[in-house]
Order: structure tokens, then C-alpha cells, then sequence
């Protein structure tokens, strides 16, 4: 069947299923469909908007309304566009004066889109927008314009509607469209000018909140992130705690809520400490604004100063760390001493005032407590968190300024893009000079003048720049650590008075200073540190009156760290590499205006660096275990890796060095634990077996038996799954059992973990080992590591809440004890498919892109034909009569289960997606030679579409 004609059976059994049955017709792939903005399953509009866009060969919109940060929303769409050559139109209204210029002008910036606006007469308020692509046409209609509320944030009701080139509903569209766009007068910058002057002024509110509310009768108050974080300070307090953290983001209103903490303290006197002078004379003001003090009553620390009749002092950590000076001080002159970004602390200075004084509390603020550099500062500040928000809660609870981050691509050069061996000519050449000044105009700025930041790989480079923009018209300065406090000073004032465009530099303003006003922060260099990154991108995320977002451009080349792009912008520690590939392909989960946008040939570079890089090392495993070790202040175990959202626990048995948790510790820290070969061998195997969750039976079994001293009869086993609302068929429980008494293992695997059951079911009473329950009673490291595997198995399960999971990742072994296989098979022969007898079960595994040193004879040409039909064929010399083939051409009446498993390619590893169940296509089963072989092609269909990031992703469509 061809292209066109499968997808106009698709689409006929679309439209029966969407207007006439859906319980009759099941093929749902282009049913019609609403569209909403549904922040619980971040779904939103702009989902099918740029998924539809993407695919497009030709576009066509009519929307009254635009924005600049509505715009903004598919920039990365329509730049992979133009790069193909793609062109659209959009349509505007001058209806009730409600575009803004500026927003009207980011519309000239899009050189493969024709603007036009309506005649002022008609007062045009459609919202329409049409997609042209290879096989089908697409309209999205209803409330939505083109604005970020619109798109992401609103209630709004669209309707999704596909149909054929020559479909009347398509045509008639079509002709309005046409009729309209004639009568319209091309947007130019003097046609905008012309509507900014006649334009009677829309005043649109853009709310900034502060970091504090003022009430009417003047008193600061805190918000609700504040009040909090003071409930968590005042309960470790009644704790008895002299010591206590506060983790949160930048932007967050640290200063304000350590304020209100000391007027809730009341203190005799008070020490704030600071790592940068230029911060102090705004933390007295702000400590004035909530405190009410006069201005007698707190001072900016001096060498030599007396301070004695002042109660608020606030200092340096340089000034004050000089041994005269700390000298000069009783021990315990302050009651209470608060310390800004505490994650210095681990500096000398720091640690001798720490020693020093003797306060009667210590309070620590950092946005980044980990430490690169062995520090604990958890451990200074006795393990106490009293509160903790990072970046994407602070997002979410609209605590800070949306950002919209673009992944661009750096400039190639001879053909490959720019990496971390690029010669410094290569980075300051004309060519890179010239796409940088596109990238940052295109993808401009909330607001119409830029207040930029640039992080740049070296200082000669951001030195090269400053002189190349300059010479280009803007008004740039290199910045650097050789440069003073007060040329640094001046910088940050004449940015902000619009004197400057951009200050460059390489890491001296990653933190300690504050612009509100920035607008678009620029990184122009390899992502060392996810830590880093964020400090970086934090620049941009307080609030003010000029910006409604803060727009970040990140150029990135060929850099093997390219993976931590998505570890620092969706705050995952996790080094699972499915959970980065997904986040990359699902990047709009934030709620609000924050979106996460890659061009196309940036996505595949960072996929690439996903793919490639080693993410089980033992550095990167040994600074997790480090980093949890420090924040509980003891062993961490593997389920404080899930419960405290740090590194995958999988990850650590990815890494032949260990076999089980207990080898970690050992591995990573000073703790003897002391097993016995026959105890290693057990926790080997459950580690193995059940750690990842992929089914709950056989964790909530162990769990049970370790609850009732090793024994527990049939019966209430069979009531347990009940309660527990598992799967009861007996062959699923009887699967269980030779997944636990050792015999669906391979031979090897058996040698591997020892013949020895770990359960036994005699005499309808289901028995733990002996010698486990023995060593659980005798030895307390072996029962917390065999206790702790399970808790974390179960957590683990909470990602699979069916058998099989859509979307989710099985190896070969998975699905054959998942679908109740006797005994794991050495792996199936060539083909990827076997049928299962006893089970009438056949999973289906196609790897997607074959390797080009493969035999052309097993080279399978199996392909998803769009998001809802498999073209699929047979092991070679088969027919349509051969036994494999017949049975699964009559599945539909035999009722063979099938099921499909798909994985990108070979450097993924050997775990595939599930697809899920599929239907085979009665009479689509046909013979073909193929290299001098018979073999059997025919189509199935997906009982559920796949979801269409993953089926971009795996087909490169």
C-alpha cells in the first residue's frame, strides 16, 4: 500500500473513530482532537504547535494577537525551518490596538515567514493555523493566539483536525486564507511605525513580584517561600540546633528571609558575613527595609572600627578573617552570625572565623551547596537543612523571571562543528563572529534594548570579541579577574543604564552579582559543571519591571559535555541516560513561560554526548556517593538515592566493579562490611533480579517474608497481592516463583548466583533460604543491604505502575519474564522475534537503525510507517505458509500476543522501548525475494500511537 493510500486509511478509520464510534473503530491516529493546557500532564498547546510546525513543509497562521514571548515560543522551530528551506505566513490584526511594535518588529526578524496585516475595517480575531506536510494537511482552531498565555498557560479549547490535500474542509480553509492574505498589506518597518503612531495605547500588565509584599500600611512582609523557610529555622531550633542551612535558588529572596529570621530571633547583636564587598551596602538597606532600624544601629565593618554600640554589623569574610581583627572580638560577642553563600565555606577564611566565634546560632544561605573540592559544608553547619528550594520549584512557584533557553548550534568548520579542540582563530573568526550576532539578534529579548551577559571560554577571547562587536556597532567590555571591583562596578551601572549591550567575560560574574535588568545571558563555551551552568544562567532570574523573561542562548558545538545540559536544566542528577534522552525530546515540563527550545542539529549533538559518554564512571559515581554521604552525615544507602532525587541507583551495577551495593561502600568510604561468599552471592542476585522494579511481586514477596521470619503460607501470599492490587493469574505467580528459586535463570547465570533457591514453595508454604534467614538474623550489614535493595526496588516500581509501560525500556531478559517465560533463552536468534508456545506469546525487537557492517541478509528493513502502523517483516526463507508466519498473520483469531519493542540503535545498549500491543492488518501480508530469500513482509497496527517526540526520536522523521 502506498504512502498516501495508507494514510488516507488511516484517516478514514480516524474520523469513524473520532465522529461516528471509538468503541467500534479503534484507529484513533488522526481523530480529531482537543488541544488544552494541562499543567498536570505538562501538555500544553505549544506541544502540538511545534510538533505539527517541525513537520511542516509549508505553514499558513492567522492570529489577531502575537507576543514577543508568544513568538519567542517557536523561534527554534521556524530557524530549523528556514534551514531546510521552509517557508509560511502568518497573518496579524491591528484589532483593538492590542500589538505592541516591539512584538510586531521580532516578526521582521523571521526571513522565511511573510507577514501581513489585516485590514483594520474587517477586525480580524481568527485563530487558525495550518500545516502543510508531506502526506497531510493539519489545522489547530480555536481560542488560541500567538501569545505564551495562550500557548502554555491559559484555559484555552483548540480543536487538532487532519484531512487530505483535496479534503473540502481543507480547501474552503485554504480559499478564506488566500482571500484574506490578499486583501492585506505587507508588514514592513514603516507599516509598523504607521500603526504605532495612530495606535491608541493597550496597557498590558506584566506583575512582578517581589521578593517581599509590602501591606498598605508599609510593613515588609515575607512570601510564601520566606515564611517556610522561617517555620523550617524556628522548628530545628526547637530541635535544640545552634547550626542550620538554607538551600535555595538565586533570585529567591535570601537576603529578605535572613532578615526576617533575625527579627523573628531577636538577637543582642547580630554579624552578617559576605564574600563580596559590593553586596554589603545593599544587605544593611535591605536588613533596614525589614527591621526598622536606625541607621546608628548597624554599621559596614572596618579594620580597627568600634563597633561595640552597633547591634547589626555587616563585613567581608576578607576583612574580617585577618587575625587582628578576629582577635579584636570576645569569642562571643555575636548571638547570631549569618553567612552568604556558605558554599565558600570551606575556604580557610571561613573556617577560622567559624572556629573562632561562638554564637548561639549560625545560619548558612547558598543556592549550591555541593562542593567539587572535598568540602562538606553540610557538615559545618551540622547537617541541618531548614529549608530547601532549587531552580525548577522556584520556577514553578513563579518565585523568579521565566527564562526561554535556546540550544543553538555553533558554526562548523571544515565540516564539523566547534569542540573543545577548536583553535582560538576558529573562535573569534569572522564566520563564528557573524553567527553569533544572527543567533542573539534573531532570538532577541523581552523588551526592545538589550542588557546582555556573555561567558566566554578564555579571557583572550572575550577580550577578541569586545573588539569585533565593537567594530560591528555595539557597545560591549571584556571583563575579567584582572580587572578592579570598581571597573566592574561601573560595568554593572553602565549595562544598566544602557550604555553598554553586553559585558563579556569567562567566570568572575558567576555569582556575587546582581542585575535585575539583564535580559539575555549568552554562553559561548563548553558546559564544564552543571553547577556552573546554572550560577551562570541564574544572572538573568530576578524579577523587574523591564522584562517579562530573560532570554538564554546556549552555542553549543561538539562537546562531550553536552550531557550535562539537560542534568543542569531539569536539575537531574539521576546519570540515566533514557531520563536524559526524554527530557532533551520532552523539554517543556516547566510550568509558566519557562521553555527549554534545541535546534534540531543541537539536540543531535547533545544525544550524540548522551550516547557517548560513560555516565557509570567512578568518579561520577564516587561525587554522587560523596555528595550524599556529606548532605545525611552518614552512609548513604541506595534508597536515599531516590528518596533525596540524586544519581539513579542502577547506574552504580552499570560499572563492573561492583556487583552490589555493599562493593560501593567499600569502594568509596572506610567501612568494613563483612560478608560471607554465600550472603554475596544472595545480594548479587536480588540486586540483579529485582532492584530496577520491573515487577512488584516478586519485591513484595521478599518484603513479606523478611516481615514474618522467612515463612509464609500460600494463602496469605495470594491475599497479599490481592490487597496489593497485583496481577493474580497463576501464571504470573508462577513465573514469580522460578524468577526466585533460580530456575528461569540461564545456566550460567545460575553458576553466576548459585543453585540454591532464594525461595522455595513446599508444601504450600513459601520458605526464604536458610542460610539468608540465618545471616539476616547474625549479621546486621547483610540485613540493612538486603532490606535496603528492596525498599528501593519498590520505589524503583513506582516508574512502572503496568507490565509493560509505554514509553518505558525492557532488555531481551525483561520481556521473557514479563511475559511469563519458562526459562531465559540464550538470546533470540536472528529475526528479533520468537513465539512462545506455552505462553502464545511473540515479542517483537526491531532495532531501528541498523548497522552498516551488518550482513545485508539479516539487514531487516522494519519501519513505523507513521505513528500508528508497523511495516514488519519475517526471518529470511519463510513464506506465507511457514509455520511463525501463519500463526502471526491468524493472531487476530488465535489470539498471539504480540508486543513491540523497539530501540534507536546499537549504541543505546540492550534495553528497547515498548510500543505496545499490536494488531496484525488482515490481508497486508504479502511474499518478496529478497538477496535470492524469501521472506514475508505485512503491517501491523500499534494498539496506541507512539508518542510523538519518541517517534521523531527513534525514526528520525
Amino acid at each position: 500500500m502506498s504512502g498516501n493510500l495508507l494514510f488516507q486509511d488511516n484517516l478514514l478509520h480516524s474520523l469513524q473513530y473520532g465522529f461516528i464510534d471509538r468503541e467500534v473503530f479503534q484507529e484513533g491516529i488522526y481523530a480529531p482532537k482537543i488541544l488544552i493546557n494541562d499543567v498536570t500532564t505538562h501538555r500544553y498547546v505549544l506541544n502540538d504547535l511545534q510538533e505539527e510546525l517541525s513537520k511542516s513543509k509549508s505553514f499558513s497562521f492567522s492570529v489577531a494577537f502575537i507576543t514577543q514571548s508568544g513568538l519567542a515560543l517557536i523561534k527554534s522551530q521556524l530557524s530549523d525551518l528556514a534551514d531546510d528551506g521552509i517557508r509560511g505566513r502568518i497573518l496579524i490584526s491591528p484589532y483593538l490596538d492590542f500589538n505592541d511594535p516591539i512584538a510586531m518588529k521580532e516578526l521582521l526578524k523571521l526571513k522565511n515567514v511573510d507577514v501581513r496585516m489585516t485590514p483594520t475595517d474587517l477586525q480580524m480575531h481568527a485563530k487558525f493555523y495550518l500545516f502543510e506536510q508531506e502526506d497531510k494537511q493539519v489545522i489547530i482552531s480555536g481560542s488560541s493566539n500567538l501569545t505564551h498565555t495562550a500557548l502554555k498557560i491559559n484555559y484555552e479549547w483548540n480543536v487538532k483536525l487532519t484531512s487530505t490535500q483535496n479534503g473540502d474542509f481543507i480547501q474552503n480553509a485554504k480559499e478564506e486564507f488566500e482571500k484574506i492574505w490578499e486583501q492585506s498589506q505587507v508588514l514592513t518597518l514603516e507599516s509598523i511605525n504607521a500603526y504605532a503612531t495612530r495606535r491608541k495605547t493597550v496597557i498590558q500588565t506584566v506583575i512582578i513580584q517581589e521578593e517581599v509584599t509590602a501591606d498598605y500600611d508599609g510593613k515588609i512582609r515575607p512570601n510564601k517561600m520566606q515564611e517556610q523557610a522561617l517555620e523550617g529555622l524556628v522548628n530545628v531550633r526547637k530541635n535544640g540546633a545552634k547550626k542550620a542551612l538554607v538551600i535555595s535558588a538565586t533570585g529567591t529572596g535570601k537576603t529578605y528571609l535572613s532578615a526576617f529570621d533575625v527579627k523573628q530571633y531577636n538577637p543582642g547583636r547580630m554579624l552578617f558575613i559576605v564574600h563580596r564587598e559590593q553586596i554589603l551596602q545593599k544587605s544593611l538597606k535591605d536588613f533596614q527595609k525589614v527591621l526598622g532600624f536606625d541607621d546608628d544601629e548597624g554599621c559596614l565593618y572596618k579594620s580597627g572600627a568600634d563597633i561595640s554600640q552597633k547591634k547589626y554589623i555587616f563585613a567581608t569574610i576578607q576583612t574580617l578573617s585577618r587575625d587582628a581583627n578576629l582577635q579584636s572580638f570576645d569569642q562571643a560577642f555575636f548571638d547570631y552570625i549569618l553567612i552568604d553563600e556558605v558554599h565558600k565555606a570551606g575556604a580557610e577564611s571561613y573556617k577560622r572565623v567559624m572556629d573562632y566565634f561562638q554564637p548561639d546560632f549560625y545560619l548558612g544561605m547558598t543556592a549550591t551547596p555541593e562542593r567539587t573540592d572535598g568540602q562538606n559544608i553540610y557538615e559545618l553547619f551540622d547537617y541541618n537543612i531548614a529549608y530547601e528550594i532549587r531552580l525548577q520549584e522556584a520556577l514553578d512557584n513563579d518565585m523568579l523571571c521565566p527564562f526561554i533557553y535556546y540550544g543553538v548550534s555553533d558554526i562548523k568548520v571544515d565540516g564539523q562543528l566547534i569542540d573543545e579542540k577548536s583553535t582560538f582563530s576558529n573562535l573569534v573568526s569572522e564566520q563564528r563572529v557573524q553567527h553569533i550576532l544572527e543567533k542573539v539578534s534573531y532570538y532577541g529579548v523581552s523588551g526592545e534594548k538589550v542588557r546582555g551577559l556573555m561567558f566566554c571560554s578564555s579571557k583572550n577571547e572575550a577580550k577578541e570579541l569586545e573588539k569585533q562587536f565593537n567594530s560591528r556597532g555595539l557597545k560591549t567590555i571584556a571583563l575579567d579577574g584582572d580587572n578592579s571591583q570598581m571597573e566592574r562596578y561601573q560595568a554593572v551601572e553602565d549595562l544598566e543604564n544602557g550604555k553598554l549591550d553586553y559585558i563579556l567575560t569567562v567566570d568572575i560574574f558567576n555569582e556575587g552579582i546582581d542585575i535585575p535588568s539583564l535580559n539575555q545571558v549568552v554562553m559561548l563555551r563548553n558546559t564544564q559543571s552543571s553547577i556552573i551552568f546554572i550560577q551562570q544562567l541564574g544572572r538573568g532570574l530576578r524579577k523587574h519591571e523591564s522584562k517579562e523573561y530573560v532570554t538564554i542562548i546556549d552555542f553549543v558545538g561538539n562537546y562531550q559535555n553536552n550531557y550535562l545540559i539537560p542534568v543542569a536544566l531539569f536539575g537531574d542528577q539521576s546519570m540515566n541516560k533514557d531520563n536524559y534522552r526524554r527530557e532533551v525530546r520532552e523539554p517543556n515540563t516547566l510550568k509558566g513561560l519557562t521553555t527549554i527550545n534545541f535546534e534540531k542539529i543541537a539536540k543531535e549533538q547533545i544525544f550524540s554526548s548522551i550516547t557517548n559518554t560513560t555516565l557509570s564512571s567512578i568518579k561520577i559515581l564516587r561525587d554522587a556517593y560523596k555528595d550524599l554521604e556529606n548532605k545525611l552525615g552518614r552512609t548513604p544507602y541506595l534508597a536515599d538515592y531516590i528518596k533525596l532525587n540524586s544519581i539513579e541507583p542502577l547506574i552504580f551495577f552499570e560499572n563492573s566493579s561492583f556487583n552490589n551495593y555493599a562493593d560501593v561502600i567499600t569502594k568509596f568510604s572506610d567501612e568494613m562490611i563483612s560478608l560471607s561468599e554465600i550472603e554475596k552471592k544472595f545480594l548479587n542476585f536480588i540486586t540483579f533480579e529485582v532492584l530496577n522494579g520491573k515487577r512488584k511481586h516478586e519485591l513484595y514477596l521478599l518484603k513479606l517474608l523478611l516481615e514474618n521470619d522467612g515463612q509464609v503460607s500460600s494463602d496469605k501470599w495470594f491475599e497479599y497481592v490481592l490487597e496489593h492490587d497485583l496481577d493474580i493469574r497463576s501464571e504470573v505467580l508462577e513465573s514469580v516463583n522460578r524468577v526466585l528459586d533460580l530456575s528461569f535463570l540461564k545456566t550460567q547465570e545460575q553458576k553466576k548466583y548459585g543453585t540454591d533457591a532464594l525461595v522455595s514453595l513446599v508444601d504450600e508454604t513459601y520458605q526464604l533460604n536458610e542460610s539468608v534467614q540465618k545471616s539476616l538474623k547474625e549479621n546486621s550489614q547483610f540485613a540493612l543491604l538486603f532490606s535496603d535493595i528492596i525498599e528501593t526496588g519498590i520505589l524503583k516500581a513506582k516508574d512502572y505502575p503496568q507490565v509493560f509501560t509505554l514509553g518505558q525500556k525492557y532488555s531481551r531478559r525483561d520481556v521473557l519474564k514479563l511475559m511469563n517465560v519458562r526459562k531465559d533463552e540464550p538470546p533470540l536468534n536472528i529475526g528479533g522475534y520468537k513465539i512462545d508456545q506455552e505462553t502464545n506469546s511473540c515479542p517483537i525487537f526491531i532495532t531501528y537503525h541498523k548497522s552498516e557492517d551488518i550482513s545485508d541478509t539479516i539487514k531487516y528493513e522494519d519501519e513505523l510507517l507513521n505513528e500508528s502502523t508497523l511495516r514488519w517483516f519475517s526471518k529470511n526463507k519463510r513464506t506465507l505458509e511457514s509455520n511463525d508466519v501463519s500463526t502471526i498473520i491468524n493472531s487476530n483469531e488465535n489470539g498471539l500476543r504480540l508486543e513491540l519493542f523497539v530501540i534507536k540503535d546499537d549504541s543505546e545498549g540492550g534495553e528497547f522501548y515498548y510500543l505496545g500491543p499490536l494488531i496484525y492488518v488482515e490481508g497486508s501480508a504479502d511474499e518478496l525475494l529478497r538477496n535470492g530469500d524469501t521472506v514475508v513482509q505485512m503491517r501491523f497496527n500499534l494498539e496506541e500511537p507512539v508518542e510523538p517526540n519518541l517517534y521523531k526520536y527513534l525514526t528520525d522523521k
